[in-house]
């Protein structure tokens, strides 16, 4: 029991570091780093092993999705029960650490709060250059507006993925559950893209995370939907848009949280994008009710900690029941 309640301890003392250090630039190399290098190494490797036929390539992906993942959670197993054997109070801090480390809440923020400084401060140029490193479209000839969307885009999609996602997941199985998703996660934004080196190669690791964020990206997307009737935002226009436009897009979880926030805010985001200089005809998420603006970029900000907060809470308060009622069973 009492590692239970200390994982839960620290996964609410881990979400609340995160909300106001971030990510300090100190902690060298970020798990998400390391990683990122056991995704690299493995795919070198494995290519080297395998032949470069479809079959081949499915195979290698195959076995790298199973790898890395499982790699991931057995080292934070073993370093998690090494600290619980040698003292409860090291087990508290190192598994706080590590939650702190999965979270991406703050840094979500702050990443797409410098495009709207950049835009204020350096004009149009800046803030394509700056949005740019947040997405994989082409961002050389944005507009103001589609710079400001892409932004809002950014932060409804990793709503789940860099925070509600790995809350699930840790709550599920405490830090370790937590790499286990990052590592997913991390695959599939390293391999899972369909283009000539990935298409077989990263099929499984992009099929994965489809998995893994299924009902994550749907509780997010609901989260997004109660927080706005906390934020005084449109509650009801959130959910009816989301109802509409939530399998509006060719993965079946980006945009559950993106058609919600832009219900939400009665703004209108997605829509055609240029990618490697092909351009792809997106459906359009929400209704132009009003054009975009660059408060937006920040009240998606808050909607995202607010659905946070409240799926923490919600968590936590389960986990707590349902611990009480076995104490008072067994």
């Amino acid at each position: 029991m009492y590692m239970i309640y200390s994982t839960l301890a620290a996964i609410f003392l881990g979400f609340l570091i995160d909300c106001v250090l971030g990510d300090p630039v100190w902690i060298l190399p970020h798990p998400v780093v390391l990683i990122g290098r056991l995704i690299f190494a493995s795919e070198k490797a494995l290519r080297k092993r395998f032949p470069k036929t479809p079959r081949g390539e499915l195979a290698a992906g195959a076995l790298m999705a199973v790898f890395v993942p499982a790699v991931s959670a057995l080292i934070s197993f073993c370093v998690l029960w090494l600290c619980f054997l040698i003292h409860r109070i090291l087990y508290l801090a190192v598994c706080t650490f590590m939650c702190w480390q999965i979270f991406a809440a703050r840094c979500l923020q702050t990443e797409a709060m410098k495009v709207v400084r950049a835009l204020s401060r350096d004009g149009l140029p800046a803030a394509r250059a700056q949005v740019g490193m947040l997405v994989g479209r082409d961002t050389d000839r944005l507009t103001e507006e589609q710079v400001l969307r892409a932004a809002v885009e950014t932060v409804a999609e990793n709503t789940s993925d860099g925070v509600i996602a790995p809350l699930f997941w840790m709550m599920l199985g405490g830090p370790v559950g937590g790499f286990f998703y990052k590592a997913v996660n991390t695959m599939d934004s390293m391999v899972g893209y369909k283009n000539e080196r990935y298409l077989y190669f990263g099929r499984w690791a992009a099929r994965l995370d489809d998995v893994v964020n299924f009902i994550p990206a749907r509780l997010s997307a609901v989260g997004m939907i109660l927080a706005a009737a906390f934020l005084r935002f449109d509650a009801g226009q959130a959910a009816r848009i989301w109802k509409r436009d939530r399998r509006k897009h060719a993965s079946p979880n980006s945009a559950q949280t993106e058609a919600a926030c832009a219900g939400a805010l009665r703004i209108q985001l997605g829509g055609p994008a240029s990618y490697f200089g092909k351009l792809r005809d997106k459906p359009f998420l929400g209704d132009p009710d009003r054009p975009i603006e660059r408060e937006d970029v920040r009240r998606s900000c808050r909607l995202m900690y607010a659905a946070a907060v409240l799926w923490l809470v919600i968590f936590e308060v389960l986990w707590i029941l349902a611990l009480s009622v076995l104490g008072c069973i067994f």
